[in-house]
């Protein structure tokens, strides 16, 4: 039996439906209302309408909430690599090949499951029974540093500077072709690719503003190992950019050559810092997580060449 929950608009006339629900419904963020419109959730005097929607004087707004369903997301006693950890954050280095939160087909070894038998019940809720703690994501073939929060003023004060872009991060890539020159600003939207809605592309429609910049750090000819600094933070962001100025990932097999020279379990994609403010103490804290042996495998073969 799903929940319903009524608005009268009086106040807020042209105000995106989105906005206005995720304001109105603090225990669910944005793009949660907008997932709960995607399934027809939400109406607007009787009929669905789309997140963009301008709210109109006197529209009546409907929001269904659909019985939870109940999950078994069990803690597991899965080492993690910690950086750092105190009573509000803990720093993880994620080692290549592992996800991050559950997903269909993958309920168990996740971070999320290390992190709830590590922290027992000290995690923050805000991201619901999937995702607790979790404030940003890497992906699984990707390795490094990511940051959970074990309260929700922690999480709230942390997603706040993820919005603003205001959090220091930096990746080492190694991609295809020859950069030829020694820093790039790719300043390109991303949005889902209408072909294939599991992959991110750069596209004008229903897409965000994304800006990653570049730096070269050493040549191979054939091959470059760049700095990649996150302005944005979109999905997939720094291995649809490079893909889209003809410098995919090496070990890609999404956005990058099927044919790869070596065996890779993964993109060589590795999240080497993150800086952030205290979200307690209002202090800068800055972690890095050493190039993992995987990626200095890669270079050394690469230098050999």
């Amino acid at each position: 039996m799903s929940e319903k929950y009524l608005f009268h608009i009086d106040e807020e006339e042209g105000e995106r439906i989105d906005v206005f629900l995720s304001l109105n419904m603090k225990e669910k963020s944005r793009n949660a209302i907008q997932k709960l419109m995607a399934g027809g959730m939400v109406t607007v005097n009787g009929k669905i309408v789309k997140p963009s929607y301008k709210l109109s004087l006197d529209d009546e707004v409907a929001l269904f909430l659909p019985e939870p369903i109940e999950l078994n997301i069990e803690a597991e006693n899965i080492p993690l690599d910690i950086v750092y950890e105190d009573g509000d954050i803990i720093i993880i280095n994620k080692p290549q090949g592992m996800v991050v939160h559950p997903a269909p087909g993958h309920y168990t070894g996740t971070v999320v499951n290390a992190l709830m038998y590590h922290c027992r019940n000290g995690l923050s809720g805000i991201n619901g029974e999937l995702r607790p703690g979790i404030v940003h994501r890497i992906d699984k073939d990707t390795s490094g540093i990511i940051v959970a929060a074990k309260n929700d003023i922690s999480h709230q004060k942390l997603s706040g500077q993820f919005a603003e872009h205001s959090i220091n991060r930096k990746y080492e890539a190694v991609t295809f072709n020859t950069i030829k020159e020694e820093s790039i600003k790719i300043d390109a939207p991303i949005g889902r690719n209408p072909l294939n809605r599991k992959k991110m592309c750069v596209t004008d429609k229903n897409s965000k503003r994304a800006v990653t910049y570049i730096t070269v750090l050493e040549s191979f000819g054939k091959f470059t190992h760049v700095e990649a600094r996150l302005e944005t933070g979109r999905t997939h962001q720094i291995r649809v950019h490079l893909s889209y100025m003809g410098y995919p990932i090496l070990g890609d097999l999404v956005y990058g050559y099927k044919k790869q020279p070596f065996k890779l379990n993964g993109q060589a994609l590795h999240a080497g810092l993150l800086g952030f403010i205290h979200p307690a103490t209002g202090e800068y804290m800055e972690f890095s997580s050493p190039t993992p042996d995987y990626f200095k495998d890669i270079l050394r073969i690469l230098r050999m060449q």
